[in-house]
């Protein structure tokens, strides 16, 4: 198959970029049979969510023989961030509740948090005391090479809550030590209408965001009008709901890639059947990026 493909950075890397979900560690064989089918359709970069997704690429390469064979890791970077010199997820409900007092609308908060309960929030001088442990996020950084995982995907719910209470500066020194260990780096929002304006100064090489009507945390259509007029690359995920969704791949794709003009977008699938779903949507997917944007957009119907 002749895949579509960009390059971001000079790195190739397809139009469409698939995702297997591992719901059991143990199904590491399936895992490693639904990659190498993809493969063998002629994707050469898949993405990598887990420890499990990384090993299995490296056994399919040593299979193949095939150095061109890469994939986009995933890092997080709350790991790596403490207060008061403990973990940052132990005053989880601390920070959701400064973000719903101080910073969420109120429209959107019961879809934002719909079981958060609140309680004490943090002072903006407790938000400055967040400190990020670069040594350890760089001995997490070895755990992979830009051979092997050119692209690394910072990612989780945190990108989104940090932003929020205005600590660029935490993604700046960790984007800073990716681009140092020769990764090119990339990062998930789940709230881009509220937060690409905020993350826009960050040196990444593109932002993933969802895209689909159920999948927005807040207005859909202003989340499109904001990707037309975006002049960095934008990678949509979850563009699928279910398996009616994956039916109806060549119209998704030419709303994603035809109007919107995404630079690419991450699909999962779980089977050979859904992999099957989606490749006959591919012809929809163009090679070349298009310049010209509009303002307006819809969905197709039925999505």
């Amino acid at each position: 198959m002749r895949v579509p493909f960009i390059l971001l950075e000079g790195r190739k890397i397809p139009r469409l970029l698939f995702s297997i979900p591992l719901k059991n560690p143990r199904e590491h064989q399936k895992l490693l049979f639904l990659m190498k089918r993809l493969y063998e359709e002629g994707f050469f970069c898949l993405d990598l969510p887990t420890p499990h997704h990384l090993q299995r690429l490296k056994e399919l390469r040593e299979l193949t023989e095939d150095e061109n064979l890469i994939g986009c890791g995933h890092i997080g970077i709350e790991d790596w961030i403490s207060f008061l010199g403990k973990p940052i997820d132990q005053f989880e409900l601390k920070i959701i509740s400064t973000l719903i007092k101080n910073f969420i609308p109120r429209d959107w908060i019961k879809k934002a948090f719909p079981k958060a309960v609140f309680g004490e929030v943090l002072t903006q001088k407790e938000i400055n005391r967040m400190t990020f442990d670069s040594s350890r996020f760089n001995e997490a950084l070895s755990f992979f090479h830009p051979g092997e995982t050119p692209f690394l995907l910072l990612r989780g719910k945190y990108n989104d809550w940090l932003l929020t209470l205005g600590r660029i500066d935490l993604f700046q020194e960790s984007v800073s030590m990716i681009r140092e260990r020769g990764f090119i780096p990339l990062l998930s929002l789940k709230w881009p209408t509220f937060l690409l304006p905020k993350a826009k100064p960050l040196e990444v090489a593109a932002y993933v965001i969802p895209i689909h009507p159920k999948k927005s945390l807040f207005d859909f259509y202003q989340t499109c009008d904001m990707v037309k007029k975006f002049d960095k690359p934008i990678i949509g995920f979850t563009p699928f709901m279910g398996s009616r969704g994956l039916k109806r791949s060549k119209v998704t794709f030419s709303f994603l890639f035809n109007d919107l003009k995404i630079h690419l977008t991450v699909v999962e699938v779980s089977s050979e059947i859904e992999i099957k779903r989606v490749l006959k949507g591919v012809s929809e997917i163009p090679h070349p990026i298009h310049s010209q944007r509009t303002l307006s957009v819809r969905p197709p119907k039925g999505s």
